[in-house]
């Protein structure tokens, strides 16, 4: 199936027919391309294998029940309703094409395959398990809504069975949380969980103490919030220990398994911790289609799979061809969204000025981002800034984060739903504490039906 509901430009076409640009990802970077290409004399289509823009960077509120998905994943279709030049396309890619330029992707049992003149990538990042994907089984990423659910049924299923179990042993396992990464969304989700251990949950279970739930953050390296540099990262630090977080540096984590994980410690020596709940924030990996573009081009990608694009954003010797966001690896940007929203505006702008103003690709001036500082919560009316030279913690900083956060949701609706929320969080309540098993087993069930599928296909060919 090829999907021609707007016609392509090029020398393959007719001259009346527009130029089409062909948009992979509604994150941050995929939608700020779309909607700066509204008024523009080109025909969009934004292919996505979810039909939300998922607002990542809260993600873990979801998961601690803060605030529930639509308020932080509206509706792509919706969003760019409006925009008459933009299509929406829901499916996975899985073959782009460079020298045909097509892109094929895959909606359920449906194929389609979608035309190009230029192409923007901005397929984001998956987590990273550094070679060891089963881990993800046990101690699952924070990168999609299926993630921030499965962990939040975790959560509070964990405290559900530790208030029934006889077990002393096993309620200390149950109550035991260990965040692996001291990265913001790290520190951002393991100050969450004894907030709602300690404050959320208090008095609300008849034989266990939730406040007496011991939660850890590990980290291989030797500080928390690395790039937020020292000061507010010992900060942040202090505030996660006043809350009774246990912070361990210098630790690497070599196995992680259904009752617990194994550490090993700068001197060499292993220990294990017993936990059932373990969320993973260590480390991103790149959409493969970033190799899959480098297999085909001259382009090269680096050790994350991230892509190294020219000063324009584009890929060598492929000037229609741009990667955005979380994909690319230039002048050491930051994988955040800002970088990824000015990526998506500046690649626009470079293509309404070719295709509207004439001009050639060689003259496109280089990416510049404007770096506006970074934040991280790490309680309420606690987080941590940096803004250039100056750094904020405490209140302000609080302050600085909600206001930024809540300028950069989608939609007047979502940015007063998610205010009230987080007023009624302030007095310790959370709205979306529900969960169910099919949420934390969901994970395993479509690993094991994908292996009784790769299995009858193989049994089929052999046959």
């Amino acid at each position: 199936m090829t999907m021609n509901s707007h016609p392509v430009t090029g020398a393959r076409t007719p001259a009346d027919r527009r130029h089409r640009v062909v948009i992979i990802g509604s994150g941050f970077g995929g939608l700020a391309a779309a909607r700066a290409l509204d008024k523009a004399d080109v025909d969009v289509t934004l292919v996505a294998r979810t039909g939300h823009h998922l607002f990542q960077p809260l993600l873990y509120q979801v998961a601690t029940g803060i605030l529930s998905v639509g308020e932080i994943a509206p509706s792509t279709r919706l969003v760019l309703r409006d925009q008459e030049n933009a299509t929406v396309a829901l499916g996975e890619v899985d073959r782009i094409d460079v020298a045909a330029r097509t892109v094929h992707a895959a909606a359920g049992h449906v194929d389609f395959e979608l035309e190009y003149d230029s192409l923007i990538v901005a397929a984001g990042a998956n987590q990273s398990y550094f070679g060891n994907d089963h881990f993800e089984r046990w101690a699952p990423g924070m990168k999609s809504i299926d993630d921030a659910l499965e962990l939040r049924s975790r959560i509070m299923g964990c405290f559900e069975q530790a208030e029934v179990t006889e077990d002393d042993a096993e309620r200390r396992r149950l109550l035991t949380f260990v965040v692996v990464g001291a990265g913001p969304t790290g520190v951002e989700m393991a100050g969450q969980i004894a907030e709602l251990a300690q404050r959320t949950l208090k008095n609300s279970f008849r034989r266990i103490d939730p406040g007496r739930a011991r939660i850890i953050l590990i980290d291989a390296a030797p500080s928390v919030l690395p790039p937020f540099g020292p000061k507010l990262g010992n900060a942040a630090r202090r505030r996660l220990e006043e809350l009774g977080v246990e912070i361990q540096l210098n630790a690497m984590v070599t196995d992680v398994d259904y009752s617990g994980i194994e550490v090993k410690d700068p001197d060499g020596s292993l220990r294990r911790i017993d936990s059932t709940c373990k969320i993973w924030s260590a480390g991103v990996q790149a959409s493969p289609l970033g190799q899959m573009l480098a297999d085909q081009t001259s382009a090269e990608v680096d050790r994350a799979g991230r892509v190294l694009v020219n000063p324009d954003l584009s890929l060598p010797g492929h000037p229609e061809i741009f990667v955005i966001g979380d994909m690319i690896n230039l002048d050491n940007l930051p994988g955040v969204s800002p970088v990824a929203i000015q990526g998506g505006k500046y690649v626009a702008k470079q293509i309404v000025r070719e295709v509207e103003g004439g001009r050639s690709s060689s003259e496109r001036p280089p990416f510049k981002y404007f770096d506006k500082g970074s934040m991280a919560t790490v309680s309420r009316y606690s987080a941590v800034a940096k803004i250039g030279p100056l750094e904020l913690h405490g209140f302000l900083a609080w302050v600085l984060w909600l206001v930024v956060h809540l300028a950069f949701l989608i939609g007047f609706r979502n940015r007063v739903i998610t205010l009230l929320s987080w007023g009624l969080h302030i007095g310790d309540h959370r709205s979306h504490l529900n969960s169910t098993a099919r949420w934390v087993y969901a994970r395993q069930a479509i690993a094991e039906a994908q292996e009784r599928e790769r299995r009858d296909a193989d049994r089929a060919v052999s046959d």
